[in-house]
């Protein structure tokens, strides 16, 4: 690491020698082998490399105030948890796209007011996927949920108010760490 002019240290970045794919399952997931060259010299021959689709997540708040949300199964999941509704992103669809797509075909609501709460790689050492958080507000009911569209996990769609999400949260009942974080965010940014 080197110093620069106002005394930061500049750090510098991994680089990239090489890549092979071990496994490329479906359109879901693809795993490489990556030949990584560290800023000190050292070189690590076999890092691997995880690549699935991005996704979104929508906190939705309808215009009575109340946050939409599931309970329902997920296969890495041990009971029951709750969770925003949410998705990957499709080819050739912008994230906000994919978020409006989204809470519709899942809730049948639809909103005008959009709050990009921020893009976030899942994780910074293996890649996997960027999520993009979002906050819908004054979301209203246009349609019936698309039932074509089911998830794969029985859910049950839920209205809770602020207070009862802001428990569910501290209570850890949102089980999944991007869940928690659009949770946290969406409040945090409704109450300023």
């Amino acid at each position: 690491m080197k110093a620069n002019n106002q005394g930061k240290i500049q750090l510098r970045k991994w680089k990239t020698l090489s890549k092979e794919t071990l496994l490329s399952a479906n359109t879901h997931l693809t795993v490489e082998n990556h030949e990584i060259l560290l800023p000190d010299g050292k070189i690590i021959p076999d890092w691997t490399w995880i690549i699935t689709p991005n996704v979104v997540i929508v906190i939705a708040v309808t215009e009575d105030q109340n946050f939409l949300c599931f309970r329902q199964t997920k296969y890495a999941i041990e009971g029951i948890t709750l969770a925003p509704v949410g998705g990957m992103i499709e080819q050739h669809e912008d994230a906000l796209s994919a978020a409006q797509r989204e809470l519709f075909e899942e809730t049948g609501y639809s909103s005008e007011e959009w709050v990009k709460l921020g893009s976030y790689v899942l994780d910074p050492n293996r890649g996997i996927a960027t999520i993009n958080l979002f906050l819908a507000t004054n979301s209203k009911q246009a349609a019936l949920p698309d039932a074509s569209q089911k998830d794969l996990e029985d859910q049950q769609l839920l209205f809770l108010s602020r207070d009862e999400i802001q428990k569910a949260l501290f209570n850890g009942e949102f089980k999944a760490i991007q869940w928690t974080a659009a949770v946290s965010l969406a409040l945090d940014y409704l109450s300023k």
